[in-house]
């Protein structure tokens, strides 16, 4: 392919796609920093008490949530131990088949079945910060354009650097034409940063890319692995009255042994079937905390029906998740993620002043040849 077709390329790629990845760079940034801003404004925690204190039956967890909000029902429950410990959150709604933004949670204490919150859904600046990088309020169609925007910055990326070869031949990486032009001096400058944050860019292009297929992803799990999972209970009427949560949890635990408990989707919710809870549990180790593995617990029975590894797809999906966000190893990788936000913005912004002053310069050139030709110069 020619250096002009690459130029074109990379060209109407990074201005279709700017403004759009601005938006993500900028709503990213509180993004990256989510766990230590929710401490910052006070989500309530589990009071302190003796070390080994045992835990209360998460069917006495479930009791709670329901007086709290009798008229919702409980959809899932999650525990957080190493951000929040000690506290089950439950998230409930009006009907299990309810949008996940009418949503409402309640924390308690995982010890004693006390009620320590039940804030009213989120509304406020990270939730905005959140619905704008995730699917711009728009939904479905609002992640798969913004997956779109991801892979034009990638095509932006991966023909910028074709691109810079030819261009720095004559000139030691890491030159800035200082004594030109400004606009050459912007260039040197993009060009260079582009390069030195390549990696980096890419892996949050392809990893954004991939997370906006979540609901996809979701839904063929649901249709494939899910499917065969429940294959036993397909056409059985939904139970009328459900076993220990408690007994559920502990027998998957016995199942999958080596790995503790992430959350667990009730009976009829989006993760679960009509006749399951199903338990979902994650591993020890940096990378297996990050990958979750189903087991389906018969609601009634609290007997195991399956449990398999997820499949590849949706290991793909686990995976670029925090990877996306800089979330594999603390806050030293989180601050070098936002440094690598920051470059990324004047690379973007000093790619739009590129081409805004090209476009001065050729609008003036053109304007120069019109007085020549009319003065029959």
């Amino acid at each position: 392919m020619s250096i002009r077709k690459w130029y074109l390329i990379h060209k109407w790629t990074s201005l279709i796609s700017t403004a759009f990845l601005l938006m993500l760079c900028i709503t990213g940034l509180p993004l990256i920093f989510h766990e230590e801003i929710e401490h910052l404004v006070g989500v309530v925690e589990a009071p302190p008490m003796p070390h080994g204190t045992p835990d209360i039956s998460l069917d006495k967890v479930a009791e709670a949530a329901r007086k709290q909000r009798p008229q919702d029902v409980i959809r899932f429950m999650f525990w957080e131990q190493d951000e929040h410990p000690n506290v089950t959150l439950v998230s409930m709604a009006k009907t299990m088949d309810a949008a996940p933004d009418d949503s409402n949670i309640v924390l308690i204490d995982t010890r004693t079945a006390q009620v320590l919150d039940a804030p009213p859904p989120e509304r406020g600046f990270m939730y905005v910060m959140l619905k704008l990088h995730v699917d711009m309020f728009a939904g479905m169609p609002g992640m798969l354009f913004l997956g779109f925007m991801g892979l034009l910055f990638v095509a932006a990326i991966v023909s910028g650097v074709v691109l810079y070869h030819p261009f720095m031949r004559r000139l030691a990486f890491g030159t800035i034409r200082r004594e030109k032009q400004v606009r050459v001096k912007w260039l040197d400058i993009h060009n260079l940063l582009g390069v030195a944050t390549l990696v980096w860019a890419l892996v949050v292009g392809i990893t954004g890319t991939i997370n906006t297929l979540s609901q996809i992803v979701i839904f063929v799990w649901q249709s494939d692995q899910m499917a065969e999972m429940i294959a036993p209970y397909k056409g059985l009427p939904p139970p009328t009255q459900l076993g220990s949560l408690q007994d559920s949890i502990d027998a998957a635990k016995k199942a999958v042994p080596d790995m503790h408990v992430s959350f667990v989707a009730f009976p009829g919710s989006m993760f679960s079937s009509p006749h399951h809870y199903t338990v979902f549990l994650k591993g020890n180790t940096p990378l297996t905390s990050r990958l979750l593995r189903p087991a389906l617990i018969d609601a009634q029975t609290a007997k195991l029906t399956d449990t398999r590894e997820m499949p590849w797809y949706v290991k793909t999906l686990l995976l670029s998740q925090p990877l996306h966000f800089g979330d594999y190893g603390g806050l030293p990788l989180k601050v070098l993620w936002t440094l690598l936000d920051l470059v990324t913005i004047v690379v973007l912004v000093s790619g739009l002043y590129l081409w805004i002053k090209r476009r001065q310069h050729t609008e003036q050139r053109i304007c120069e040849l019109e007085q020549k030709h009319a003065q029959g110069v």
